[in-house]
């Protein structure tokens, strides 16, 4: 099952449709100043044509503010992108690492507190496969996504429940003392197993957990726009995943009245998961 698919155009297309402009605060120069401005530059570099989808909407038509809008805007376009390609990347080399554990099975029902699904923490892997080279501020929005990202992933996966599912109908009803080891046979998803930090993940969520790791000045609020458009993605890309994520765990257990001849079958009371391949590999 693949993992992730985030679409990079929806995070470009919801960066630009905030409008955020360059120059900052600039206004058309009026009067003997409006016209000293006209004359500095010939006609042509006045009427440059802007760059569509640019990230940054120009405040005019000069060729200078065009330029600037497409140069500095193709660069937080390239760390959006950076982001979501690492991202990505990293819940990849998560999936194989989480494991199932203390699920009960009593029948053919199995339950799983919060807490029933463990994984590695994945803020140092997206610092890894995000940039992984980068330095002073960059480092520092870097770091911000990383940990924002992280954290709301935690809260969603450290959560996660089943919720008494009916997975195994043949331990309603078991002809020996013990179930043996056996897959699911009811088909589960990822998301039938609920969990109360899914919020965490939800658009605005996942924006300020980006915002309230940032330490830089930003007036202009660049790095709200940006986390803006990686979190439109991502939970777009998370929201299609769930329900796209098989789940396959192996239970087993006890039939403590099973009693031939009289008793020949029984259901399983007390049965257990046990550790095999990885749950969220397939």
């Amino acid at each position: 099952m693949p993992g992730l698919q985030i679409q990079k155009s929806l995070c470009d297309v919801t960066f630009v449709g905030q409008m955020q402009k360059l120059p900052i605060d600039w206004k058309q120069p009026q009067g003997d100043a409006g016209g000293q401005y006209r004359d500095a530059f010939p006609m042509a570099e006045h009427m440059h044509v802007p760059e569509p989808m640019a990230y940054f909407w120009a405040e005019s038509t000069n060729k200078y503010h065009v330029d600037s809008g497409k140069d500095i805007g193709k660069d937080l376009k390239d760390f959006c992108h950076a982001v979501i390609d690492g991202f990505q990347k990293t819940i990849d080399m998560w999936k194989p690492m989480v494991m199932f554990q203390n699920v009960k099975i009593m029948g053919p029902v199995a339950v799983g507190a919060p807490g029933c699904l463990k994984g590695p923490d994945i803020e140092p892997f997206l610092k890894l496969n995000i940039l992984p080279a980068a330095s002073g501020n960059m480092q520092k929005w870097r770091d911000a996504a990383a940990k924002g990202l992280a954290s709301s992933w935690k809260e969603w996966a450290d959560n996660v429940t089943i919720p008494g599912l009916p997975l195994w109908p043949p331990f309603a009803a078991f002809p020996g003392p013990m179930a043996p080891p056996m897959p699911n046979v009811t088909p589960l998803m990822l998301i039938m197993c609920p969990s109360p930090g899914m919020a965490k993940m939800a658009t605005p969520m996942l924006k300020q957990a980006m915002k309230d790791n940032f330490s830089l000045d930003d007036p202009k609020d660049h790095f709200g726009s940006a986390a803006m458009s990686i979190a439109t993605a991502v939970n777009a890309a998370f929201m299609m995943w769930l329900p796209m994520q098989t789940v396959m765990l192996m239970g087993m257990g006890p039939i403590p009245t099973f009693a031939p001849p009289y008793v020949p079958v029984g259901p399983v009371l007390n049965g257990m998961t046990l550790p095999g391949p990885p749950p969220l590999a397939s």
